[in-house]
């Protein structure tokens, strides 16, 4: 799985960055312990994807020490089993003004998901003002 993901994810966004789609990626450690390294060793992990995409430090996305972006997430699309996460590539997609549009388990492959980028990506931004 940790494969599929890593290059599906590097192909969406070589091919849709320019159209302002972004990838973040949160590395969490509380699944399995597939996280345990470093920031220095996930970023030579995530390399050999040629991963580009910003890849932040390592968060708790369950529990007492929940990072706030997660909190909101989950707040706004809880889970089929529930509202905490259960394993790592849960994904969720957010539109350019930060309301959060679906949210997919793990199990679902980036590819999977292009059709909704692309419907996102279509919607015109809000006028400032």
């Amino acid at each position: 799985m940790t494969d599929t993901n890593y290059r599906e994810l590097v192909e969406l966004y070589s091919a849709l960055e320019s159209r302002g789609f972004v990838v973040l990626a949160f590395p969490c450690n509380q699944f399995g312990a597939q996280e345990p390294g470093s920031a220095a060793e996930i970023a030579k992990f995530v390399a050999k994807y040629d991963v580009t995409f910003p890849v932040f430090a390592k968060v708790d996305v369950n529990g007492p020490n929940e990072f706030p972006l997660f909190k909101y997430l989950k707040g706004e699309k809880g889970g089929m089993l529930g509202r905490d996460i259960k394993w790592n590539f849960a994904k969720f997609l957010v539109g350019r003004d930060g309301s959060v549009l679906q949210r997919y388990g793990p199990q679902v492959a980036p590819s999977a998901i292009k059709a909704d980028i692309l419907s996102a990506l279509d919607v015109e931004p809000a006028p400032a003002g």
